[in-house]
């Protein structure tokens, strides 16, 4: 049931915003009464907040098992664009909450998130910096401002991808990582 009021809330974020939607408007859409919603969260917030934690710790996970595979830091970079885009057919509606409602996350809240957040981006700007280091990269790049680029452009994707449209996931990423590569290999 938890993993259904989530699910729920998660297309009523979507679709009517945070802010905009009662735990009324969650019952009603699953069938039952406040009583069970209760029984799962404290608050609205507490399930805006699982909502986050499940999203990043998700991408988290993923992300670790990209670096850790013996791969090029050209081709692990590749996985991890890749997989933040293909993520948007399993994940799209999370991630539009994750990036649009964190500004309804309390402090403390935010304070949980936004480490697991940094960790991602830190995580590719140390891949980065390998792939400069060992001469994969060229040796002028600003990896931190390069790192932003990136994931600019793969998190804002879910914004306008449609995994059922005319370029595929697996299009799209090597769409957008050969125009980073284009960019920062080195010759």
């Amino acid at each position: 049931m938890k993993d259904k009021i989530t699910e729920h809330s998660i297309n009523l974020f979507e679709k009517k915003g945070f802010k905009e939607t009662s735990i009324q408007d969650i019952v009603d859409s699953i069938g039952v009464t406040k009583g069970t919603f209760y029984y799962y969260f404290s608050s609205k917030e507490e399930l805006l907040m699982d909502i986050h934690l499940g999203y990043i710790n998700y991408l988290l996970e993923k992300q670790r098992n990209i670096l850790d595979d013996n791969k090029s830091c050209k081709e692990k970079l590749f996985d991890i664009v890749y997989m933040l885009i293909s993520n948007i057919k399993i994940q799209g509606s999370a991630a539009k909450i994750f990036f649009r409602e964190m500004k309804n996350l309390n402090e403390e809240r935010l304070a949980l998130i936004v480490p697991k957040r940094d960790e991602f981006r830190l995580n590719v700007e140390k891949l980065l910096k390998d792939g400069i280091e060992n001469g994969e990269f060229r040796a002028d790049l600003n990896a931190h401002i390069i790192t932003f680029g990136i994931l600019g452009a793969a998190n804002w994707s879910y914004q306008w991808f449609n995994p059922e449209g005319d370029s595929t996931d697996r299009e799209v990423a090597e769409i957008f990582v050969e125009m980073i590569l284009e960019g920062i290999q080195a010759n």
